[in-house]
């Protein structure tokens, strides 16, 4: 299999203040994505997202149809310490979009290590649920994705999907990806800058303003709640 990979920097938000598109407007009238690093206390907020996708939704985001029984250990044996698993959280703090950021040595896959002298390469998931499509989230997840990768010294993305995923092919091509397809299903690499003191700096603010605004929504729940538990109270 041919190795094909774009040398181009992915570092979202650095190509400067071009006149806005109609893409462009389109995403300044969208809501605000936070994306958040998930916890492991979360793990099962990130069992609920998963279970909730429908069949089409589990082939597309696992390249088969997973029962809800293979779902649960795939979640349970995540591993927190090793991988980095991306969230974007709804009013309610239910997991709307989730990025998995997999990283393996780069023997792990033959096919890219030559691509690579760095020790270890990122393999990208995304799913977002049904309700929340349309909004940029699984964009806006890669974007995190690719900075965290840049930080932590990971010069390789990697993606394998099936190739009729437009999901997927949409975030690819979007990102500057070469793509190569075979038997219906598709890799793509893409070459990743090393890190800088922007990208560093981007990354920890990011996650500072997410943080805190999943303090918000936490609060504001638990505010509503104990308001709803006296008599006479309507919400």
């Amino acid at each position: 299999m041919e190795v094909a990979v774009n040398s181009n920097e992915f570092l979202p938000g650095s190509q400067g203040e071009a006149s806005l598109t109609e893409d462009n407007r389109e995403q300044v009238a969208r809501p605000t994505i936070r994306v958040k690093e998930v916890p492991e206390r979360d793990r099962r907020r990130l069992l609920m997202h998963f279970l909730e996708l429908n069949d089409s939704d589990r082939l597309l985001r696992f390249g088969t149809v997973l029962p809800d029984e293979l779902i649960t250990r795939y979640v349970q044996h995540l591993d927190f310490s090793r991988d980095t698993v991306l969230g974007v959280y709804d009013a309610k703090l239910r997991l709307v979009g989730v990025g998995h950021l997999a990283f393996a040595p780069r023997e792990a896959r033959p096919v890219i290590a030559s691509a690579t002298i760095k020790e270890r390469i990122a393999e990208f998931g995304v799913s977002v649920s049904e309700s929340a499509r349309g909004a940029g989230i699984g964009t806006k997840l890669f974007e995190r994705g690719a900075m965290h990768c840049r930080n932590a010294d990971v010069d390789t993305l990697y993606m394998h999907c099936l190739a009729s995923n437009q999901t997927m092919m949409h975030i690819a091509k979007k990102a500057g990806m070469a793509i190569h397809r075979d038997h219906g299903e598709a890799d793509a690499y893409l070459k990743l800058e090393p890190a800088s003191p922007s990208s560093v700096l981007k990354e920890a603010v990011q996650e500072q303003v997410a943080s805190l605004d999943y303090t918000l929504k936490a609060n504001t729940r638990a505010a509503l709640k104990l308001l709803g538990s006296i008599p006479g109270f309507k919400s």
